[in-house]
C-alpha cells in the first residue's frame, strides 16, 4: 500500500471512530422519539395517528441505519483494506465482502438522498458486461415508482444522480457512471484488487470475510448400528462435511455430530441373535465379521419364531433398564459397527463425533416428564402427542400406546440438549428431503414447548436421491442396496484404469500415482456430489465423474497441478517469489489479468452467500469460474517467454504473481470441499 493511501485509510479510520459515539446518541435520540410516539389510537384523530405510525416507521429504518452504520465502523478496520505497510498486520488480514461494502454504499446514499423512504430497495448486481462497469445498482426506477405512489413526482434519472451525489468515497471504487435505464454502473479500482492479492501472497493462504461467531451444531451421516453405511449415507456424509469446513474456515465454533442409531427394537433381535450365537460372550469376543449378515439373520428369526420374538422384547427391555450383561451386548454389537464407519470415514477424510440415540435416553424420559407436566401432552388412542404452534400437519408421538419412546422424542431431547448443554446458536441437519415435514413439525413442536429461542437459527439441509444411469433409485444389478465401501472401491479402481489410460503410471513413481489415484477417486465422488444443487436428484456415473472436461474434480484437480506448476517451468525459486511478493505488484493491466483477478476477488461474496442457502453447489461453479477466467489469462497473457530453441528469454513476476494467487484461492476453495490437490498428476 502507498504511504498516501495508508495515510488516507488511518485518517478515514479516525473519522469513523469519532463518528460512532455521535452515532449512538442519535439512535438514542431516535428511540426516544418512537417511544413518546406510542400513543394509544384512542387520544387522537385517525389522520393524527397514521401520521404518526409513518413517523414511527421512518425512525425505525433511520435506527436501523444507523446501527449497520456502528456495526461497520466498528468492525476490523482491515476489513476493507487488503494490506499494510506493516508485515505482521498482513497475518490476519479478513478479504472483505464487495458486496456487502457496496450495498451499505448506496443504502446509506439512498437513505441519505430519500430519508421519507421507509426501508427502499437497495439492488446491487454483478455486471455481466465489463464495459458496463463491475457491479451495478438497479435500485433508481423502483424508487421513482415509489416516490410516484406517495405523491412526489420523480424519474428514473434523477432519482440516480441523487443517489450519486450522496455517494461517499470508497477505497474499493474507481468510478460510477449512469448508464441506460438510469442504471448506476461501478467499477472496482485495480489498486483496491491488487492489495487484496498482494495480502494473500504474503500470507500464504486466504483469509475469510469477517462472520459473527456462532456455536455450531451439524447433524450428518447418521448410519444405523449393526447395518452397513450404503449409498443413501453418502449425500448427508459429504454435504454434512463441507458444510462443517465452510463454517470452520469462517471462524464458527463447528460441533461435527454422527446421530447414529444405537438404540431400539432392532438390538433386542441382535441381542438374543448374540446370546443363542455367542453364548460365552460375556468372556470371550465373538468374531462377528459380517455384521450385516447377522443382522440378517436376527430379522428372519424375529419375523418367523414368535418364541424369539418375544425373547428379543425382553431383551430391549432390559436393555432400557441397563441390565449389564444387555449392555455389555450392546456395546459388543456397536463397537463392531464403529469399526467398520472409522474405515469410511477415513477413507474420505470425515471428521465426525459419535453421539446416538442411546446418548439422550436420560434426557428423553427428563423432556416427557416436562411436557407432562405442563400439560402440553394430548391422550391420542394410548399414544401421548405432541402439536406445533399452530396445530397444522402431523403431530409428534413422544410416548408410544406401549409406553415406549420414538424418533420425535429423540428428536425434541436433542435440540434442548444441544441448545442448553452445547449452548449452539445455530443447528443444521442434513438428511434427505423426504424427511422435510418431519422437520418442520420438530421445529414447530420445539418453538411450541419453549426449548427453541427465536434468536436460535435452525435450518434443514436437505437434498434429493441419488439416482442410476437408468435414472431409477442407485442399486446394485441384484436390486440390493449399493454399500459404500464398493462404491469407494470402484472409484479406486476406475480412477487407476484412467490414470494409465493417460500413460501417468509411466510417469508418476509408485507413491505419487497411489496417491493421484485416490485423490481422483475421492474427488470426483465429492464433487460430483457437491456440484449438484441438493434439492435436486442427480445421476451418478463414474464415467462423467471421471471426464477431464467441464466442471468436474478431475479437470480442476488437472487444473491447478498445471496452474501451480508455471513457476516451476520458468525455474522460480522459492526465495525469488518471495522477494517478487514484497517488491513487485500483481500484473492487473492486461484486461484477462483483471478479469481473473475479479473473479478471486468474489470469494468471501460466494462464501457468504453460502452461509445463507447452504448450497455447496455455488462454491463448486466458482471453481470452475476460476479456472475458466485462468484459461483465458493464460492463453493471452505470456508468463515466461522462450526462444525458438526453447531457452527463457524472459519471465513476467506479475504474471507469476497472479498464478501463484489463484492455484492459493482454487487450494482453498477445495479445502473446502474436501479435495486433497496433487503436486503432480
Amino acid at each position: 500500500m502507498s504511504t498516501s493511501n495508508l495515510d488516507l485509510f488511518n485518517k478515514r479510520a479516525t473519522e469513523a471512530e469519532e463518528q460512532i459515539e455521535i452515532l449512538k446518541k442519535e439512535i438514542e435520540y431516535l428511540r426516544e422519539c418512537v417511544a413518546n410516539q406510542n400513543i394509544k389510537k384512542c387520544d387522537i384523530s385517525k389522520e393524527e395517528y397514521a401520521a404518526l405510525q409513518l413517523e414511527n416507521q421512518k425512525l425505525k429504518y433511520r435506527i436501523t441505519i444507523l446501527k449497520r452504520a456502528v456495526e461497520e465502523r466498528t468492525k476490523p478496520q482491515n476489513q476493507l483494506m487488503a494490506a499494510s505497510t506493516d508485515p505482521s498486520a498482513n497475518k490476519s488480514v479478513n478479504m472483505s465482502s464487495i458486496y456487502n461494502t457496496l450495498f451499505n454504499l448506496f443504502q446509506d446514499a439512498i437513505a441519505a438522498a430519500y430519508p421519507n423512504l421507509v426501508d427502499p430497495p437497495v439492488t446491487v448486481t454483478v455486471s455481466s458486461n465489463a464495459k458496463f462497469g463491475d457491479y451495478q445498482c438497479n435500485s433508481s426506477m423502483q424508487i421513482a415508482k415509489l416516490l410516484s405512489s406517495n405523491g412526489a413526482k420523480s424519474n428514473p434519472k434523477d432519482v440516480a444522480n441523487n443517489i450519486l451525489a450522496n455517494i461517499k468515497s470508497s477505497p474499493l471504487v474507481e468510478k460510477l457512471e449512469i448508464a441506460g435505464p438510469c442504471y448506476i454502473n461501478v467499477f472496482l479500482k485495480r489498486e483496491f484488487g491488487q492489495q487484496v492479492l498482494q495480502a494473500l501472497l504474503k500470507a500464504g493462504t486466504v483469509f475469510p470475510p469477517y462472520v459473527e461467531k456462532k456455536r455450531v451444531v451439524v447433524d450428518f451421516s447418521s448410519p444405523n448400528i449393526a447395518k452397513e453405511m450404503h449409498v443413501g449415507h453418502l449425500r448427508s456424509t459429504i454435504i454434512g462435511d463441507s458444510i462443517c469446513r465452510l463454517l470452520e474456515y469462517l471462524g464458527h465454533d463447528v460441533l461435527r455430530i454422527n446421530h447414529v442409531g444405537d438404540w431400539g427394537t432392532q438390538f433386542g433381535m441382535l441381542i438374543a441373535h448374540l446370546q443363542d450365537k455367542f453364548p460365552d460372550y460375556l468372556t470371550v469376543s465373538p468374531p462377528i465379521s459380517d455384521l450385516q449378515n447377522f443382522y440378517k439373520e436376527s430379522k428372519t428369526r424375529f419375523d418367523n419364531d414368535e418364541e424369539f420374538k418375544k425373547r428379543a422384547y425382553n431383551c430391549v427391555v432390559k436393555l432400557q433398564s441397563f441390565d449389564p450383561d444387555m449392555i455389555k451386548a450392546w456395546q459388543l454389537i456397536c463397537d463392531v459397527s464403529r469399526k467398520d464407519f472409522e474405515k469410511l470415514y477415513n477413507r474420505l477424510d470425515i471428521k465426525i463425533i459419535e453421539r446416538g440415540e442411546s446418548f439422550y435416553q436420560k434426557k428423553m424420559e427428563e423432556v416427557v416428564k416436562d411436557l407432562e407436566s405442563r400439560g402440553l401432552l394430548e391422550e391420542d388412542e394410548g399414544r401421548k402427542i405432541l402439536w406445533g404452534e399452530d396445530r397444522s400437519g402431523i403431530p409428534f408421538t413422544i410416548i408410544k400406546s406401549d409406553g415406549g419412546f420414538t424418533y420425535d422424542t429423540s428428536d425434541i431431547a436433542c435440540i434442548k440438549q444441544r441448545i442448553e448443554e452445547e449452548k449452539a446458536d445455530w443447528l443444521i441437519y442434513v438428511t434427505d428431503a423426504g424427511q422435510s415435514v418431519h422437520f418442520q413439525t420438530l421445529f414447530k413442536c420445539a418453538k411450541k414447548v419453549g426449548i427453541l429461542p427465536p434468536q436460535i437459527r435452525i435450518d434443514h439441509v436437505g437434498f434429493g436421491v441419488v439416482l442410476g444411469e437408468d435414472n431409477k433409485k442407485f442399486k446394485t444389478r441384484s436390486g440390493d442396496t449399493v454399500k459404500l465401501t464398493n462404491l469407494l472401491d470402484e472409484g479406486i479402481n476406475r480412477s487407476l484404469q484412467k490414470l494409465k489410460e493417460k500413460g501417468r503410471d509411466k510417469e508418476l513413481s509408485e507413491d505419487e500415482l497411489k496417491a493421484a489415484q485416490e485423490s481422483i477417486a475421492y474427488s470426483c465422488i465429492k464433487y460430483a456430489d457437491l456440484s449438484h444443487n441438493r434439492n435436486h436428484q442427480y445421476v451418478f456415473s463414474f464415467d462423467k465423474m471421471l471426464d477431464d472436461k467441464g466442471n468436474t474434480a478431475v479437470y480442476l484437480l488437472y487444473a491447478l497441478t498445471r496452474i501451480r506448476s508455471i513457476a516451476r517451468t520458468a525455474n522460480v525459486s522459492s526465495e525469488q517469489l518471495k522477494k517478487a511478493i514484497e517488491d513487485i505488484p500483481v500484473a492487473l493491466e492486461h484486461e484477462k489479468e483483471w478479469k481473473l483477478a475479479k473473479v478471486l476477488l468474489k470469494f468471501p461474496d460466494v462464501l457468504l452467500k453460502i452461509t445463507k442457502d447452504l448450497h455447496l453447489h455455488q462454491l463448486c461453479e466458482y471453481c470452475y469460474e476460476i479456472s475458466c477466467a485462468f484459461t483465458e489469462f493464460y492463453d493471452k497473457c505470456y508468463c515466461v517467454e522462450k526462444n525458438q530453441i526453447g531457452e527463457i528469454v524472459k519471465v513476467n513476476m506479475g504474471r507469476i504473481l497472479l498464478t501463484e494467487a489463484t492455484a492459493i484461492m482454487m487450494e482453498q476453495c477445495f479445502s473446502i470441499l474436501g479435495i486433497k490437490p496433487l503436486a503432480r498428476m
